[in-house]
């Protein structure tokens, strides 16, 4: 047991992941290939092992750099180009802690530094005749 241990922990996230899906596949190899080629959509079992090694390099990234910088510059790049509103509704819903998501609201809206909700006021217009 010791040298497979040893080879999965060189493989690093990806071992851990392959470990668990050959659990719950209940150890068949067939069903660890069908979850693999599902991974990699369009791509099939190339692509669900490439994603392994992408997991890797955020995994790398995030051990290196920290979850709290890796995600602000995700959300500062995407705020480039998509809503600010949909990315605080998206990372309203994140896995993370309240204080985490808090930090990355402020930082795609930096005037607001509560977690208050900007309410918009509709203007009534009052017609004369």
């Amino acid at each position: 047991m010791n040298e497979i241990v040893k080879k999965l922990a060189g493989l690093g996230l990806p071992g851990v992941i392959l470990v668990i899906l050959t659990v719950a596949s209940g150890g068949s190899s067939a069903a660890v290939a069908a979850t693999l080629t599902a991974l990699g959509g369009p791509f099939g079992i190339v692509g669900g092992i490439a994603l392994l090694g992408l997991i890797t390099v955020a995994g790398d990234a995030v051990a290196g750099y920290g979850i709290e910088a890796i995600l602000k510059a995700i959300y500062e790049e995407r705020s480039k180009t998509e809503s600010v509103t949909f990315l605080l509704n998206e990372i309203k819903d994140l896995p993370i802690t309240e204080e985490l998501k808090l930090k990355l609201k402020n930082q795609l809206r930096p005037e607001n530094s509560t977690d208050a909700q900007k309410v918009e006021i509709p203007k009534v217009v009052e017609i004369v005749e």
